[in-house]
């Protein structure tokens, strides 16, 4: 096993996780500390070191109120953490399981984007140990990046200082990750020229950010985007911003610190900004920079994006989105860009019978309008890239009877079901084996389907296309678990023609 591997900063020493045969490496500095001089700036190189350095310990978690555990709170009762876990500025450490006997093993490697809205998160949260997936022969990388303020501020001197990289960090820092190990993974067995990138919610966001990055190119060969790409029919959804929304939002977020220059602001301690941020109740989102992001990711995903295969999906219970009006007449308004459609969106809405009912039946889910829009928009304009499509409806189980909340497949395909306080049965230890088959596959070859550990071939999962709209269903129960045919309701239809038909008109121009 590699137990010490040479990177190009030194030497590093890691330890056997809970399988022997695996070695972790935790806290690995991929960028010198973005502290000082260095807030609010693109990652700088990390210094050499003298020896062998453990690697032991996670590092630090980027800044954002420490997510402890409360009993209360569904996401803080799934992941809350040890109240001893530090949160620092200095937060751009990454963590590798490999599987691997020696350096030269050439294996397939994912790296993890977390999710947290872009606002908080972290590697570091339970369910995202890298073993299991380790054991099927993959060397796992997750990566921490700065969050809200921190890494998604902009400001006209900002731009005036760093033109090509004014705001993104986070983003940045990502890219900055992936690039370390496309130079590095090699020490630890994984070859750097078959890399998968990945995420959940705003991790798997991230991933899209990434995706349609011009200066990404030939950087990772697939995709995963869990419960990261939407997409709202009713209108935009404010997680993006252009540079001038952003620099504006940045000049105002100044005067609430008391600062006049950028000097100031850097000059600040970590916890004085962000107490004054989460005073300030900004959402801090992916800025159109002109630079790493030249537009929004959720229309450039439909034009420029990487051509490389996905695997993407959603759960059952998520971003249901509906119209944010309060009249029929507004909501004419809303839905007047879908043409000679628009009545027959009225209707299916049931718009007779008041806002009310078109409260009730508009709802559809944003996951599922951008996944098939994005299938048959490349249908038709002859990309034939493969992507895969599954939707988890799995039963959790416990007091609470959440339903397939929002994250709640994280501890399937990390097949990490034993770190989980819920009473999981073997039903629910299948499916989340059969998941992480699944995904393994799908970052060796960038096809999810072969066998299951005792041989037998899992239910086939065959590529979403607009003439075989076909989804995996994921579920405990046996008889619901399995690849099927699944055409969109009238409604989502409509969007998805809609959607479609926008995309070949900007890429025709």
């Amino acid at each position: 096993m590699i137990h010490t591997a040479q990177i190009e900063n030194g030497k590093i020493r890691g330890l056997p996780a809970s399988d022997p045969k695996i070695i972790s490496y935790k806290g690995i500095p991929f960028a010198a500390p973005p502290v000082g001089d260095l807030r609010w700036r693109a990652p700088h190189p990390v210094k050499n070191w003298q020896g062998v350095r453990d690697a032991y310990q996670f590092g630090p978690i980027a800044m954002q109120p420490h997510p402890t555990f409360d009993p209360a709170n569904l996401y803080s009762r799934e992941w809350g953490m040890d109240s001893e876990t530090p949160v620092s500025e200095d937060c751009l450490y990454l963590n590798i399981w490999t599987p691997a006997q020696a350096p030269g093993a050439s294996l397939p490697v994912f790296v993890w984007f977390f999710g947290g809205g872009l606002q908080v998160g972290s590697p570091v949260e339970k369910e995202f140990d890298g073993e299991r997936i380790a054991r099927r022969g993959i060397v796992v990388v997750t990566v921490n990046y700065r969050l809200n303020v921190f890494g998604f501020l902009a400001h006209p001197e900002l731009t005036a200082e760093s033109p090509d990289a004014p705001t993104n960090f986070g983003h940045l820092d990502q890219q900055y990750g992936i690039r370390w190990v496309k130079r590095n993974i090699s020490a630890f067995g994984g070859n750097p020229e078959n890399i998968t990138i990945g995420g959940q919610s705003a991790g798997g966001m991230s991933v899209c950010a990434q995706l349609v990055s011009p200066q990404n190119e030939g950087l990772f060969q697939k995709a995963i985007i869990e419960s990261g790409f939407f997409k709202s029919p009713y209108g935009r959804i404010a997680m993006q911003y252009s540079m001038e929304e952003a620099e504006k939002t940045g000049q105002e977020f100044f005067r609430q610190l008391g600062v006049k220059t950028l000097a100031e602001a850097r000059r600040l301690s970590a916890g004085f900004v962000l107490k004054k941020a989460l005073e300030s109740h900004i959402f801090w989102g992916s800025v159109d920079d002109g630079k790493f992001l030249p537009g929004k990711y959720e229309e450039l995903m439909f034009q420029t994006r990487m051509p490389v295969p996905i695997l993407f999906g959603h759960t059952t219970d998520e971003f249901l989105m509906k119209p944010n009006v309060a009249s029929i007449e507004a909501f004419k308004k809303t839905i007047a860009c879908y043409g000679n459609k628009a009545e027959r969106i009225l209707q299916l809405c049931h718009a007779d019978e008041g806002i009310d009912a078109v409260n009730r039946n508009s709802a559809v889910s944003g996951n599922e309008v951008a996944l098939r829009s994005l299938c048959v928009s490349e249908d038709r304009r002859g990309i034939n890239v493969p992507k895969y499509y599954y939707r988890f409806g799995a039963t959790l189980p416990g007091p609470d009877h959440p339903g397939a909340f929002h994250s709640s497949d994280l501890w399937f395909f990390f097949e990490t079901l034993a770190k989980c306080w819920r009473p999981f049965r073997g039903p629910h230890y299948d499916l989340a084996r059969i998941m992480c088959n699944y995904w393994a596959n799908f970052v060796k070859s960038g096809d999810p389907n072969g066998q299951d550990d005792d041989g037998t071939p899992m239910p086939e999962w065959p590529a979403y296309t607009e003439k075989d709209p076909y989804i995996m269903f994921l579920h405990e129960n046996k008889n619901k678990l399995g690849a099927k045919r699944n055409e969109p309701d009238e409604l989502i239809k409509i969007f998805i023609d809609y959607n479609a038909k926008q995309s070949q008109n900007n890429c025709n121009v």
